[in-house]
């Protein structure tokens, strides 16, 4: 079986086959770490993530330190809007199932708009690259939130292609997992205890159960105010449960010296700045959600920061890793998002292409020591289990 077939077969779309066609000793290897929260329970078709990466260790600590410049980093790890409406994606034949076309890509057809990304196969093998970004961030963790072995419900809103629901549905296979997203881009065949709804998490929240754990992942661009989100989904959790996001900490920035002079990465997160700001989804809301959980009333709220360098100029396996799964993440995402966002400042679909070779280029350049903050954020709702 070639890379690209094993890729599929195991539920990774084709821009993750390239990081898993790698030699013996590379990082992904089919082995899985120790400890409970890693123990996942296989479903026929799917393997999940952390039984098909070796995690490489980030050193001492109960998390990772600010990554350090690798004097030798010029070699890869890898070498060369009314009101709430809901509709389940196995029962619904509408026209929320067609798609808009845009500068050749396609977008979702529910609430046109709300969101920049695409959703065509290529965006959905970026997904899926990036759910093993994160798996590899956490050792195989799906989730930092203590939630109990006796979890029932859970909801996953911009659940994307639902890889991630669907393995929490095989971690708990006693548990009713729920995934909601604009774009109805889910496998049809997934575990019985798992389904997906066309739904936005922006609208009133008409759930008829209570969660025992809400999970959201990747939310920067997708809100105007995500404070309002995270008051909905507190009021769906079931007393005790845990509501937690996981998402990056926008702009990014840079190690040692800072960036250099025109720097076009340094230049596209300002311009992404602006540009997001104007559409009114601003993408630096992350850094507030440890406050708006507490607002909105959890408590024991935590947040846990981690770091993806944009290429392997940080020295250790652990990071030339995650920067291997970045880089390949922001490359394939680049074009799309720039072009709605910088679209959004005036800029012609041929200015917007142009600038962003050179913005490509610094991906490549181990003295660019750029790098994303990733924060999980989690809280619990006050009350006794029932």
């Amino acid at each position: 079986m070639d890379s690209s077939a094993q890729a599929g077969a195991f539920g990774v779309g084709a821009a993750a086959a390239a990081a898993i066609n790698m030699g013996p000793d590379e990082p992904l290897a089919g082995s899985q770490e120790e400890g409970r929260d890693d123990e996942l329970v296989s479903g026929p078709g799917h393997i999940p993530m952390a039984q098909r990466l070796s995690l490489e260790s980030w050193g001492s600590g109960s998390m990772p330190s600010m990554p350090d410049v690798d004097d030798n980093s010029g070699i890869d790890v890898f070498g060369s809007e009314s009101g709430s409406s809901r509709y389940s994606t196995t029962s619904v034949e509408s026209s929320i199932y067609h798609y808009i076309e845009e500068n050749g890509r396609t977008y979702h057809r529910f609430k046109e708009g709300k969101y920049p990304l695409p959703n065509d196969q290529q965006e959905q093998d970026r997904l899926d690259l990036q759910h093993a970004l994160f798996v590899i961030t956490t050792h195989g963790k799906l989730f930092l939130a203590p939630i109990g072995e006796d979890v029932r419900n859970i909801l996953d809103i911009a659940t994307g292609t639902g890889v991630w629901a669907i393995e929490i549905a095989q971690q708990f296979p006693n548990a009713h997992v729920i995934g909601t997203d604009l774009s109805p881009i889910q496998p049809q065949y997934v575990p019985a205890n798992c389904h997906f709804e066309i739904d936005d998490a922006e609208d009133e929240w008409t759930f008829s159960t209570k969660f025992d754990y809400i999970h959201g992942r990747a939310l920067l661009s997708c809100f105007k105010d995500p404070s309002a989100v995270i008051r909905q989904a507190c009021d769906a959790l079931a007393p005790g449960g845990y509501l937690e996001f996981q998402d990056g900490v926008f702009p990014m920035q840079f190690a040692g010296d800072g960036a250099p002079a025109n720097c076009a990465l340094r230049r596209w997160n300002e311009l992404v700045l602006e540009g997001a700001a104007r559409t009114g989804r601003p993408w630096t809301n992350t850094q507030h959600y440890k406050r708006c959980f507490e607002e909105a009333g959890l408590e024991n709220v935590v947040e846990r920061r981690f770091y993806w360098p944009v290429s392997p100029w940080a020295k250790g396996k652990y990071y030339k890793t995650v920067a291997t799964f970045f880089r390949e993440d922001m490359l394939s995402g680049l074009d799309a998002a720039s072009l709605k966002i910088l679209g959004a400042l005036g800029w012609s679909v041929d200015a917007i292409r142009d600038f962003l070779l050179e913005v490509r280029k610094d991906f490549h350049d181990p003295s660019i020591n750029a790098y994303l903050q990733i924060a999980f954020v989690y809280g619990r709702k006050p009350g006794s289990v029932v």
